[in-house]
């Protein structure tokens, strides 16, 4: 059974003139916050051994849910974090099972039809692991067998990669990151394709890292933002001001060094800690 992580938080100093819409009413009369986060999405989005979650994004989302209280100003909040999966994280923020998704989600026109999304909070890109003698040269992948995550936005990237360069290769789906990993670290597949955070992540923690290299090639260049109702413009608001006030103060920053230590931001990653809008 999946657990719900809950965080009560007490009001403090006011950020911001509260705001009336469908979601801030709702977090007023219930005093309860609810935010779904992914679990297998390390080092973005995961579950501890605890069954609490853990990484960048729910950082993120800790951070803007006291920024929310200190916002509406109410005398306290629960925050609850629901684990959510791949399949149906979207569908659970449309029916309003949760206000926030803070998971490791890409922002596309597909999904913004079901959701709306935050300013980016992240930017990531498609790559690749491979063995450490593996050559980055995507020419070089033909007619073998390549990984990804079944119906993800890399999934797309590789297929779409693939019918463009008129590239054969056989390409293996699996359900989780952490059933890939180890057909790699056995050997089953030739190469691995997901989000390079991601990627870097299961390289840190794989007792076959040294055999084993995660390329700086960008097949694409995605956002990430958090998804909420489409539609609640006053949430969105609010929640796009808190964050530009935490790109202003460093504390986004602040949270990629704390949640993956030793990493440096990649340019692109490092540009949009410059690209909040600026807050009046």
């Amino acid at each position: 059974m999946m657990k719900r992580f809950l965080m009560p938080l007490l009001a403090g100093v006011v950020l911001a003139g509260a705001a009336q819409a469908q979601t801030i009413d709702r977090i007023k009369e219930t005093g309860l916050l609810k935010l779904g986060y992914r679990l297998d999405a390390a080092p973005l989005s995961f579950q501890t051994e605890e069954g609490g979650p853990a990484g960048y994004t729910p950082m993120v989302c800790a951070e803007l849910a006291q920024g929310i209280l200190n916002t509406i100003q109410i005398p306290n909040l629960d925050v609850e974090f629901i684990p959510v999966g791949m399949q149906d994280q979207f569908e659970k923020v449309a029916v309003g099972e949760i206000d926030l998704l803070c998971g490791a989600s890409t922002i596309t026109l597909g999904r913004r039809e079901l959701v709306d999304f935050s300013i980016p909070t992240f930017a990531d890109g498609t790559t690749v692991m491979l063995p450490i003698n593996g050559s980055d040269s995507f020419a070089d992948l033909a007619g073998k067998k390549l990984g990804v995550r079944r119906d993800s936005t890399t999934e797309t990237a590789l297929n779409n990669t693939l019918a463009s360069t008129a590239t054969f290769a056989e390409v293996v789906r699996f359900n989780d990151h952490g059933a890939a990993m180890t057909a790699m670290e056995n050997g089953e597949i030739d190469a691995y394709f997901g989000d390079q955070a991601i990627l870097a992540g299961l390289w840190i923690t794989s007792p076959q890292r040294e055999n084993i290299k995660v390329s700086n090639n960008l097949l694409t260049v995605e956002k990430h933002g958090l998804a909420m109702a489409r539609g609640d413009t006053e949430f969105r608001l609010m929640i796009d001001r808190l964050l530009s006030s935490m790109y202003a103060r460093g504390i986004m920053q602040t949270i990629f060094q704390q949640t993956l230590p030793g990493v440096q931001p990649g340019d692109i990653h490092r540009a949009v800690f410059t690209m909040a809008p600026i807050v009046e």
